[in-house]
């Protein structure tokens, strides 16, 4: 793979599948927060085209992340654009310690046990809790009671408070004191197996950016092409790894190498991606 191909092969994809979505509200997370929460639509099209998106699937894919309440749309000195909706960003800025912290657990951080009692007529709000602790990497110890590393507590409050569940929830923290192997239970509480395939799958597409990167100068633009895209990818693992203890993870595990790939690309990436995306914000 080569940083010239990464756009078309991500991005490209991400325009005949639900990945443009999320490409898109990367983008605006990325650069709208810092221009008055807004970007023209001529720029985003701009932008997308440079990732190898059509003019209409963008189109598309904005119509359904404004129906979804993500995006609303704006004008600003007669061009017409779109902002991010307030709900939205505050999961964005939420997201970017998740996303660019990565802070793990030690083991003797504890636990944050979650119960929840909800009522038959507002099964709504059950999925929405499900859902809600299920994004912050909580797994499930047992019906009804889900677990995750305490240094989580502060963010899950914040965000069950935010989508008003507060009512149907306690939450409780401690440590694991008997019985049985912790590191078993943490394997059966979540995913570990599909999580690993997860982060090696990231590791095999962008160990060899690393190797382009590293080979000669990027310009701005393939900076651009290779960044969105694979921070795209990257930013749903935060969340599905809740940062747990690497001593009750299996040996070797993979989060730790594909987050120093990340981290080492993030670095060398950023910044060239950036001033594409500016250049082409401000001359749209």
């Amino acid at each position: 793979m080569t940083a010239g191909a990464e756009p078309s092969s991500a991005a490209g994809a991400g325009g005949r599948d639900s990945r443009l979505g999320p490409l898109i509200i990367t983008l605006f997370g990325l650069y709208a927060r810092g221009e008055r929460n807004w970007l023209s639509v001529a720029s985003v099209i701009r932008l997308m085209a440079d990732l190898g998106v059509e003019d209409q699937a963008v189109r598309s894919a904005v119509s359904r992340l404004k129906r979804r309440g993500m995006l609303r749309s704006e004008r600003h000195e007669g061009a017409a654009g779109y902002a991010v909706a307030d709900s939205a960003l505050e999961v964005l800025a939420e997201g970017d310690i998740r996303i660019f912290e990565r802070n793990r657990a030690a083991a003797g951080d504890g636990w944050l046990l979650v119960v929840f009692s909800v009522p038959e007529s507002e099964r709504d709000k059950r999925h929405a809790l499900r859902t809600a602790l299920t994004r912050l990497g909580f797994g499930t110890a047992a019906p009804g009671v889900w677990v995750a590393p305490g240094i989580l507590g502060d963010e899950t409050r914040r965000t069950l408070r935010r989508l008003g569940l507060t009512p149907y929830v306690d939450i409780f923290t401690g440590d694991h004191f008997a019985f049985g192997d912790l590191s078993a239970k943490v394997r059966a509480w979540w995913d570990l197996d599909e999580l690993g395939a997860l982060y090696a799958d990231f590791l095999a597409r962008y160990a060899p950016v690393r190797e382009r990167v590293a080979a000669g100068p990027v310009t701005p633009r393939e900076a651009f092409g290779i960044y969105l895209p694979m921070l795209t990818e990257w930013r749903r693992l935060p969340y599905r790894d809740p940062g747990l203890p690497l001593s009750l993870l299996p040996p070797g595990w993979g989060g730790e190498s594909a987050g120093a790939l990340f981290e080492e690309l993030d670095g060398t990436l950023r910044a060239p991606a950036r001033d594409h995306a500016l250049a082409v914000i401000h001359t749209a």
